[in-house]
Protein backbone atom coordinates (compact mmCIF):
# COMPACT_ATOMS: atom_id res chain seq x y z
CA UNK A 1 0.00 0.00 0.00
CA UNK A 2 1.08 3.56 -0.19
CA UNK A 3 2.50 5.48 2.93
CA UNK A 4 4.53 7.71 3.91
CA UNK A 5 7.32 7.17 6.50
CA UNK A 6 10.54 9.01 8.02
CA UNK A 7 13.74 6.64 8.46
CA UNK A 8 15.74 9.07 10.84
CA UNK A 9 14.32 12.12 12.75
CA UNK A 10 14.55 15.68 11.70
CA UNK A 11 12.35 18.03 9.81
CA UNK A 12 9.41 17.57 6.71
CA UNK A 13 12.59 17.02 4.29
CA UNK A 14 12.85 12.96 6.25
CA UNK A 15 9.32 12.20 4.96
CA UNK A 16 9.09 10.02 2.02
CA UNK A 17 6.76 8.09 -0.19
CA UNK A 18 6.98 4.16 -0.09
CA UNK A 19 5.02 1.14 -0.78
CA UNK A 20 4.93 -0.92 2.41
CA UNK A 21 2.93 -4.29 2.90
CA UNK A 22 -0.83 -4.21 4.17
CA UNK A 23 -1.26 -4.34 7.96
CA UNK A 24 -3.33 -7.02 9.51
CA UNK A 25 -5.69 -6.49 12.40
CA UNK A 26 -5.25 -8.34 15.50
CA UNK A 27 -7.74 -9.36 18.25
CA UNK A 28 -9.30 -6.10 19.01
CA UNK A 29 -8.48 -4.36 15.99
CA UNK A 30 -10.14 -3.19 12.98
CA UNK A 31 -8.66 -2.92 9.66
CA UNK A 32 -8.97 0.56 8.26
CA UNK A 33 -9.68 2.03 4.67
CA UNK A 34 -8.26 5.56 4.50
CA UNK A 35 -10.34 8.12 3.18
CA UNK A 36 -8.53 11.22 4.99
CA UNK A 37 -5.64 11.30 7.48
CA UNK A 38 -5.34 14.69 9.86
CA UNK A 39 -2.36 16.57 10.69
CA UNK A 40 -1.15 17.62 13.57
CA UNK A 41 1.77 19.57 15.70
CA UNK A 42 2.15 15.78 17.55
CA UNK A 43 3.30 14.41 13.81
CA UNK A 44 5.79 17.00 13.19
CA UNK A 45 6.79 16.17 16.77
CA UNK A 46 6.76 12.83 16.50
CA UNK A 47 9.29 12.78 13.27
CA UNK A 48 11.82 15.28 14.84
CA UNK A 49 12.26 12.71 17.73
CA UNK A 50 10.44 14.59 20.22
CA UNK A 51 8.47 12.41 22.85
CA UNK A 52 10.40 9.69 21.80
CA UNK A 53 10.41 8.42 25.65
CA UNK A 54 7.95 7.40 27.91
CA UNK A 55 4.03 5.52 28.01
CA UNK A 56 2.74 7.78 25.00
CA UNK A 57 6.03 7.81 22.64
CA UNK A 58 5.42 5.79 19.15
CA UNK A 59 7.06 2.82 20.01
CA UNK A 60 9.01 0.56 17.31
CA UNK A 61 12.01 0.91 14.96
CA UNK A 62 12.53 3.26 12.06
CA UNK A 63 11.30 3.61 9.27
CA UNK A 64 7.76 4.23 10.93
CA UNK A 65 4.58 5.84 9.46
CA UNK A 66 3.36 9.13 11.63
CA UNK A 67 0.01 10.16 11.58
CA UNK A 68 -2.69 9.38 14.58
CA UNK A 69 -6.01 10.08 13.32
CA UNK A 70 -7.77 8.78 10.11
CA UNK A 71 -11.08 8.76 8.85
CA UNK A 72 -12.15 5.91 6.46
CA UNK A 73 -14.38 2.88 6.31
CA UNK A 74 -14.01 -0.48 8.10
CA UNK A 75 -14.46 -3.80 5.62
CA UNK A 76 -18.24 -3.96 6.54
CA UNK A 77 -18.54 -0.74 5.10
CA UNK A 78 -19.15 1.39 8.58
CA UNK A 79 -17.86 4.87 7.92
CA UNK A 80 -15.95 5.40 11.14
CA UNK A 81 -13.36 8.25 13.08
CA UNK A 82 -9.92 6.67 14.65
CA UNK A 83 -7.56 7.65 16.45
CA UNK A 84 -4.04 5.51 16.18
CA UNK A 85 -0.18 6.18 17.94
CA UNK A 86 1.16 6.40 14.31
CA UNK A 87 0.45 5.04 10.86
CA UNK A 88 -1.86 7.10 9.61
CA UNK A 89 -0.53 8.71 6.76
CA UNK A 90 -0.81 5.60 4.54
CA UNK A 91 -4.12 4.00 2.47
CA UNK A 92 -4.91 1.14 5.45
CA UNK A 93 -4.51 1.66 8.96
CA UNK A 94 -5.20 -0.55 12.24
CA UNK A 95 -6.87 1.18 14.81
CA UNK A 96 -8.15 -0.15 18.36
CA UNK A 97 -11.39 -1.10 18.88
CA UNK A 98 -11.70 1.70 21.49
CA UNK A 99 -10.35 4.14 19.74
CA UNK A 100 -13.01 4.21 16.92
CA UNK A 101 -15.67 5.83 16.90
CA UNK A 102 -18.88 5.37 14.05
CA UNK A 103 -19.61 9.32 12.34
CA UNK A 104 -23.05 10.44 12.49
CA UNK A 105 -24.27 11.37 9.01
CA UNK A 106 -23.58 14.77 7.58
CA UNK A 107 -20.30 15.07 8.96
CA UNK A 108 -17.49 15.31 6.76
CA UNK A 109 -13.75 13.91 6.92
CA UNK A 110 -11.99 16.82 7.92
CA UNK A 111 -14.64 18.05 10.30
CA UNK A 112 -14.22 14.74 12.07
CA UNK A 113 -10.60 14.62 12.26
CA UNK A 114 -10.68 18.12 13.35
CA UNK A 115 -12.79 17.35 16.61
CA UNK A 116 -10.49 14.37 17.38
CA UNK A 117 -7.25 15.36 18.67
CA UNK A 118 -7.88 19.26 18.47
CA UNK A 119 -11.77 19.34 19.09
CA UNK A 120 -10.84 17.35 22.79
CA UNK A 121 -8.28 19.53 23.25
CA UNK A 122 -10.41 22.23 23.17
CA UNK A 123 -12.83 20.77 24.90
CA UNK A 124 -10.83 20.16 27.92
CA UNK A 125 -9.10 23.23 28.02
CA UNK A 126 -11.76 25.20 28.63
CA UNK A 127 -13.87 22.71 30.82
CA UNK A 128 -11.83 20.04 32.79
CA UNK A 129 -8.31 22.27 33.24
CA UNK A 130 -9.62 26.22 33.10
CA UNK A 131 -13.24 25.14 34.34
CA UNK A 132 -15.22 27.99 32.72
CA UNK A 133 -17.01 29.71 34.15
CA UNK A 134 -20.29 31.61 32.44
CA UNK A 135 -19.45 35.22 31.62
CA UNK A 136 -15.89 34.68 32.19
CA UNK A 137 -12.97 36.49 29.63
CA UNK A 138 -11.14 33.89 27.99
CA UNK A 139 -8.20 34.71 25.67
CA UNK A 140 -7.47 32.49 23.00
CA UNK A 141 -3.87 32.35 21.03
CA UNK A 142 -3.48 31.12 17.33
CA UNK A 143 -7.38 31.52 17.08
CA UNK A 144 -7.44 31.23 13.70
CA UNK A 145 -5.60 27.67 13.39
CA UNK A 146 -7.28 24.41 14.08
CA UNK A 147 -7.73 23.93 17.84
CA UNK A 148 -8.00 28.03 18.44
CA UNK A 149 -10.96 28.28 16.05
CA UNK A 150 -12.58 25.34 18.02
CA UNK A 151 -11.54 27.18 21.42
CA UNK A 152 -13.21 30.48 20.81
CA UNK A 153 -16.72 28.64 18.98
CA UNK A 154 -17.19 26.49 22.14
CA UNK A 155 -15.85 29.18 24.32
CA UNK A 156 -19.20 31.08 23.23
CA UNK A 157 -21.12 27.82 23.32
CA UNK A 158 -20.01 26.79 27.03
CA UNK A 159 -20.99 30.99 27.92
CA UNK A 160 -18.22 32.94 28.06
CA UNK A 161 -18.49 36.83 28.96
CA UNK A 162 -15.91 38.01 26.33
CA UNK A 163 -13.53 36.40 23.92
CA UNK A 164 -10.17 37.31 22.75
CA UNK A 165 -8.69 36.04 19.31
CA UNK A 166 -4.75 36.37 18.61
CA UNK A 167 -4.03 35.82 15.24
CA UNK A 168 -1.07 36.87 13.10
CA UNK A 169 -2.37 38.58 10.38
CA UNK A 170 -5.87 40.83 9.57
CA UNK A 171 -6.70 37.96 7.70
CA UNK A 172 -6.66 35.37 10.54
CA UNK A 173 -8.13 38.34 12.78
CA UNK A 174 -10.83 38.68 10.52
CA UNK A 175 -11.58 34.75 10.62
CA UNK A 176 -11.56 34.57 14.22
CA UNK A 177 -14.48 37.61 14.88
CA UNK A 178 -16.48 35.49 12.12
CA UNK A 179 -16.22 32.76 14.42
CA UNK A 180 -17.61 34.45 17.42
CA UNK A 181 -14.27 36.41 18.91
CA UNK A 182 -15.83 39.82 20.27
CA UNK A 183 -11.99 41.36 19.29
CA UNK A 184 -9.14 39.62 17.52
CA UNK A 185 -5.74 41.37 18.14
CA UNK A 186 -2.10 40.64 17.08
CA UNK A 187 -0.68 38.27 19.77
CA UNK A 188 3.43 39.14 19.10
CA UNK A 189 4.77 39.39 22.39
CA UNK A 190 6.05 42.79 22.18
CA UNK A 191 2.60 45.50 23.08
CA UNK A 192 0.77 41.97 24.11
CA UNK A 193 -0.01 42.97 27.19
CA UNK A 194 -1.59 46.44 26.45
CA UNK A 195 -3.40 45.34 23.54
CA UNK A 196 -5.41 42.53 25.68
CA UNK A 197 -6.63 45.01 28.21
CA UNK A 198 -7.73 47.34 25.74
CA UNK A 199 -9.37 44.75 24.48
CA UNK A 200 -10.91 43.92 27.42
CA UNK A 201 -12.42 47.31 28.44
CA UNK A 202 -8.95 47.93 30.28
CA UNK A 203 -9.69 44.90 32.95
CA UNK A 204 -7.77 41.84 33.37
CA UNK A 205 -8.89 39.04 31.66
CA UNK A 206 -9.87 35.42 33.31
CA UNK A 207 -8.52 32.99 31.26
CA UNK A 208 -5.47 32.69 28.68
CA UNK A 209 -5.14 29.25 26.12
CA UNK A 210 -1.27 29.44 25.14
CA UNK A 211 -0.27 27.23 22.04
CA UNK A 212 2.47 29.38 21.38
CA UNK A 213 4.62 29.64 24.75
CA UNK A 214 8.42 31.56 24.82
CA UNK A 215 7.93 35.36 25.04
CA UNK A 216 4.13 35.03 24.12
CA UNK A 217 3.69 32.93 27.20
CA UNK A 218 5.77 35.15 29.54
CA UNK A 219 3.17 38.61 28.46
CA UNK A 220 0.64 37.12 28.90
CA UNK A 221 1.11 36.29 32.92
CA UNK A 222 0.81 39.48 33.48
CA UNK A 223 -2.71 40.04 31.72
CA UNK A 224 -4.48 37.51 34.26
CA UNK A 225 -6.58 38.83 37.26
CA UNK A 226 -7.26 37.44 40.29
CA UNK A 227 -7.89 33.99 39.80
CA UNK A 228 -7.24 33.88 36.81
CA UNK A 229 -5.98 30.77 35.20
CA UNK A 230 -3.16 30.02 31.87
CA UNK A 231 -3.29 26.75 30.22
CA UNK A 232 0.17 25.72 27.84
CA UNK A 233 -0.83 23.13 25.67
CA UNK A 234 1.59 23.58 23.05
CA UNK A 235 4.62 25.95 21.95
CA UNK A 236 4.76 26.19 18.32
CA UNK A 237 6.96 29.63 18.76
CA UNK A 238 10.05 26.74 19.62
CA UNK A 239 11.29 29.63 22.42
CA UNK A 240 11.38 28.81 26.28
CA UNK A 241 9.37 30.66 28.66
CA UNK A 242 10.72 32.00 31.70
CA UNK A 243 11.00 30.77 34.82
CA UNK A 244 7.69 31.64 37.49
CA UNK A 245 8.70 32.35 40.74
CA UNK A 246 5.32 30.69 42.98
CA UNK A 247 5.57 34.57 44.74
CA UNK A 248 4.13 35.98 41.82
CA UNK A 249 1.22 33.35 41.49
CA UNK A 250 0.65 33.89 44.79
CA UNK A 251 -0.23 37.50 44.96
CA UNK A 252 -2.82 37.33 42.65
CA UNK A 253 -3.88 33.89 43.40
CA UNK A 254 -2.98 32.66 39.71
CA UNK A 255 -3.07 29.45 38.90
CA UNK A 256 -1.00 27.92 35.29
CA UNK A 257 -1.93 24.65 34.19
CA UNK A 258 -0.92 22.39 31.04
CA UNK A 259 -2.83 20.05 28.67
CA UNK A 260 -1.89 17.54 26.75
CA UNK A 261 -4.86 15.42 25.43
CA UNK A 262 -2.62 12.51 24.16
CA UNK A 263 -2.41 10.96 27.96
CA UNK A 264 -5.78 10.98 28.09
CA UNK A 265 -7.26 9.54 24.75
CA UNK A 266 -4.69 6.71 25.39
CA UNK A 267 -6.03 6.15 28.76
CA UNK A 268 -10.15 6.59 28.18
CA UNK A 269 -10.28 5.85 24.76
CA UNK A 270 -11.05 7.80 21.96
CA UNK A 271 -14.71 7.69 22.39
CA UNK A 272 -16.88 8.98 25.20
CA UNK A 273 -19.73 11.55 26.13
CA UNK A 274 -16.81 14.49 24.87
CA UNK A 275 -16.29 13.22 21.57
CA UNK A 276 -20.00 12.49 20.74
CA UNK A 277 -20.90 16.24 22.51
CA UNK A 278 -18.22 17.72 19.70
CA UNK A 279 -19.54 15.37 17.28
CA UNK A 280 -23.03 15.65 17.74
CA UNK A 281 -22.54 20.33 17.68
CA UNK A 282 -20.99 19.60 14.61
CA UNK A 283 -23.59 17.69 12.39
CA UNK A 284 -26.16 19.94 13.84
CA UNK A 285 -24.04 22.92 12.45
CA UNK A 286 -23.78 24.65 16.27
CA UNK A 287 -19.78 23.79 15.63
CA UNK A 288 -18.35 24.77 12.93
CA UNK A 289 -14.97 22.69 12.40
CA UNK A 290 -12.60 24.74 10.19
CA UNK A 291 -11.15 22.31 7.56
CA UNK A 292 -7.97 24.13 6.08
CA UNK A 293 -5.65 22.70 2.96
CA UNK A 294 -6.06 19.41 1.62
CA UNK A 295 -2.90 17.84 0.56
CA UNK A 296 -2.64 14.08 -1.71
CA UNK A 297 -0.67 12.30 1.15
CA UNK A 298 2.55 12.62 -1.16
CA UNK A 299 2.62 16.11 -0.36
CA UNK A 300 3.15 15.37 3.54
CA UNK A 301 6.05 17.51 3.44
CA UNK A 302 4.47 20.91 1.81
CA UNK A 303 1.67 20.14 4.96
CA UNK A 304 4.16 20.10 7.82
CA UNK A 305 6.11 23.06 6.18
CA UNK A 306 2.88 24.98 6.11
CA UNK A 307 1.85 24.24 9.89
CA UNK A 308 5.68 25.37 10.87
CA UNK A 309 5.50 28.12 8.72
CA UNK A 310 2.31 29.15 10.16
CA UNK A 311 0.44 29.66 6.45
CA UNK A 312 -2.48 27.91 7.49
CA UNK A 313 -5.93 28.18 8.61
CA UNK A 314 -8.01 24.94 10.11
CA UNK A 315 -7.56 21.46 10.27
CA UNK A 316 -5.28 20.01 7.42
CA UNK A 317 -5.89 17.17 5.59
CA UNK A 318 -3.65 14.03 3.68
CA UNK A 319 -5.69 11.93 1.15
CA UNK A 320 -4.37 9.15 0.34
Amino acid sequence: MRAMRFGRFGGPEVLEEADVPDPSAGPGETLVQVEAAGVNFGDIKQIAGEHTDGPYAPQGPLPRIPGMEVVGRTAAGRRVLGYVPQGGYAAKTVVADRHLVALPPGVGAGEALAVLVQGLTAWHLLRSVARIRPGESVVVHAAAGGTGSLVVQLAREFGAGRIIATASSDEKRAFALELGADAAIDGDAEGYRGRVLDANHGHPVDIVLDAIGGPVLDAALDTLGHLGRLVTYGASSRQTASAIAPSRLAVDSITVAGFWVIPLIVRNGAGGAELAELLDLTARRRLRPLVGAEYDLARARDAHEDLLGRRTKGKLVLRP
